[in-house]
């Protein structure tokens, strides 16, 4: 009997187990396995499970602790295997109460099934995810065993730390704009009069600036949303590369850059592309930004017809975007594409190619990082014809 937790209820029949009637601790074989959990008689062995399972059977003792679950708890399968399963699996919750006596799986309600997953801790105050599954033969049946299913919590901390940076980035990111917003219009606000025309022109022009940075913040976190949920809704139309293309460098120009910096070369025909054309304008966007913010030289776009990925018949339009800088370190490239990374200390969030490659692989297409002809980082992206299923 299993200390800490109730007697198990009496089977229904005391005769000779009957065939694929569940074993007791004593039927387990030198594995460890009890027969009919073992790898003679479904083909899988528990040792290749990649979580902890740990099986106790009608009476309360252990009749299986695979490998993954002696990694997990520190405890060999030979000194589990026999033992009560709150010995051999000693777990406490976070408020330190012992978790079988708590559930009591064999001695509680005859309608409960399982514990759903949850934080547990082992001994010397390790942390661990526990779920676990009654399995009876009628739904009011006694529980003829129990199976135990033990995570560790590394991936779940890292999606946490992941949250944090994510929280922390945008709390610093909003900080300096809303500042700046928040101080220009008290100022204007209490000293209107005393401030010039071309005075107020300028508060109000940085207010506008930090405002629109603000919004682009927002708009890259919803972005983020979506692109992780698989929410991120498409508005195909058709699109002109080219056109979009050019657009994005006029604005440049217009905001300093020298016409001379850019050359484009279109190599057609072009096939028909329906894509975004706010996604696209996304993505074109980032890509030119960086790399005259993190570039040098001239930035060469490229646009040509491409054999897009699925089918060996279909065509897609293929962008690449170059410069001749110092480029992205060899080590970093697998990097690139993840959150937070940063090709340089000139500011930014490290979100924006992030969203590039969520956006080129929401419409279906790839999107790769290598060094340019040119010494610098060469960004290649190629999105698929796609027409919409009512035009085909």
């Amino acid at each position: 009997m299993a200390v800490g937790m109730s007697s198990p209820r009496p089977a229904h029949s005391t005769a000779p187990r009957a065939a694929g009637e569940e074993p007791d601790a004593s039927a387990a074989g030198p594995d460890g396995l009890g027969a009919g959990i073992g790898p003679d008689a479904t083909g899988i062995d528990p040792d290749d499970l990649p979580d902890g399972l740990v099986v106790a059977d009608a009476s309360g003792h252990v009749v299986c602790f695979n490998a993954a679950a002696a990694r997990i708890t520190a405890t060999p399968a030979a000194e589990a295997i026999g033992r009560p399963l709150d010995v051999a699996l000693p777990l406490e919750d976070l408020k330190g109460k012992r978790w079988w006596p708590l559930t009591d799986p064999y001695g509680g309600l005859a309608t409960r099934n399982g514990q759903p997953e949850r934080n547990l801790l082992l001994p010397g105050g390790r942390e661990v995810l526990v779920s676990a599954r009654y399995v009876r033969e009628h739904p009011t049946g006694p529980v003829r065993r129990v199976v135990v299913c033990l995570r560790g919590t590394e991936a779940r901390r890292r999606t946490e730390r992941s949250h944090a940076e994510l929280i922390a980035t945008v709390a610093h990111e909003l900080r300096s704009p809303l500042t700046s917003v928040k101080g220009f219009t008290a100022t204007l606000l209490a000293k209107w009069e005393r401030f010039t025309d071309d005075q107020k022109r300028l508060m109000l022009e940085t207010v506008d600036a930090d405002a629109g940075r603000v919004t682009r913040l927002i708009a890259e976190l919803l972005d983020i949303s979506r692109i992780d949920s698989g929410r991120l809704e498409l508005r195909r139309q058709p699109v002109d590369i080219p056109a979009a293309v050019a657009r994005h460098i006029q604005a440049l120009i217009t905001g300093g850059q020298a016409a001379e910096r850019f050359l484009v070369r279109t190599r057609g025909p072009l096939p028909d592309l329906w894509a975004d054309p706010d996604k696209v304008d996304q993505v074109l966007g980032n890509l030119l930004e960086n790399a005259v913010r993190h570039g040098e030289g001239t930035v060469t776009i490229e646009i040509a017809p491409a054999p897009a990925q699925g089918a060996d018949d279909e065509t897609g339009t293929a962008v690449t975007v170059s410069d001749e800088g110092p480029g992205i370190p060899e080590e970093s490239m697998s990097r690139v594409f993840t959150r937070f990374w940063r090709g340089s200390k000139r500011g930014g969030t490290g979100l924006g190619l992030y969203i590039v490659k969520g956006i080129v692989e929401a419409h279906g297409g790839t999107i790769t990082v290598d060094r340019g002809p040119g010494g610098g980082a060469e960004f290649r992206f190629i999105l698929p014809v796609s027409m919409p299923a009512y035009l085909v």
